[in-house]
């Protein structure tokens, strides 16, 4: 079973790559349908189909114990020791929202949280729950983690659970990043802490940082809609400017909307 792929030093764990309908999914659409849940699972996925390309890949299991759907990880880091590029590729599947039982739900998978074009095209499809599953430690991200989802439900309007694992990965072989620290086994601390975010800008207490936990709380989607009524973010963005930027931005001759003072540069006399 693959419950969370995290693969990132040890070329071993492709060996637990699996089709969306693989067995780690089996495994869990019985849960589904016993406990009528929906269960978001991530897994390393093997693309059979497509010359067995791998990609980290979430799979929506509805409460009947169908497979909905599967988003792929938009964004692979290449941040200090967290080098995923070697081990799938980025997502081609957008940003699905899927329409369960429950609500509208999008998956923003870990390092997609750190890019809020990420978040706004999950609202943008009309999600009104996001999901971060994350493997992340204290040196690297946790001063944003309280703070990147929180900002993303204000400012999308819908609820956002983070999820971070707890514990620390250690492999059978050192290995360094190139940036000069002494070779280690290890990433450092998961640091969990997962919780809840609403658009209203609460959140739910944290999950420690240093245990395993399930954190359980009742959310109302009616908040989704009466805060853009509220707060009218949807009718007073500009996404015409937006997208005329990025159409731009996107091209090799792209040139900075920058107005230089004709002051700056005058030589002195």
């Amino acid at each position: 079973m693959m419950p969370f792929a995290f693969c990132t030093r040890e070329k071993r764990w492709c060996e637990f790559a699996e089709p969306v309908d693989g067995e780690s999914t089996k495994f869990l659409q019985s849960f589904a349908l016993k406990y009528n849940m929906v269960i978001i699972s991530s897994i390393l996925e093997r693309d059979i189909s497509h010359g067995e390309v791998i990609w980290n890949t979430s799979v929506v299991i509805g409460n009947h114990g169908n497979i909905i759907g599967k988003h792929r990880k938009n964004h692979i880091p290449r941040v200090g020791d967290f080098n995923e590029s070697t081990y799938y590729m980025e997502g081609n599947t957008g940003h699905p929202v899927f329409e369960t039982v429950y609500g509208k739900i999008g998956i923003n998978i870990c390092y997609g949280r750190h890019h809020p074009l990420n978040w706004l095209a999950f609202g943008l499809n009309g999600a009104e729950i996001v999901f971060n599953p994350s493997a992340t430690v204290g040196e690297l991200s946790e001063p944003m983690w309280p703070i990147e989802a929180r900002n993303a439900a204000i400012a999308n309007s819908y609820f956002v659970a983070s999820i971070n694992r707890v514990g620390t990965e250690t492999f059978p072989n050192a290995f360094t990043s190139g940036d000069g620290k002494p070779a280690h086994a290890d990433f450092g601390h998961f640091y969990g802490s997962s919780y809840v975010s609403a658009p209203d800008a609460s959140c739910t207490p944290s999950l420690s940082r240093y245990r395993d936990g399930l954190l359980i709380t009742d959310i109302d989607l009616n908040l989704c809609r009466q805060f853009k009524d509220k707060w009218g973010f949807r009718m007073t963005s500009r996404y015409e400017l937006y997208a005329d930027t990025l159409a731009r931005y996107v091209k090799p001759e792209f040139e900075p909307q920058v107005i230089t003072d004709p002051l700056l540069h005058r030589k002195a006399s």
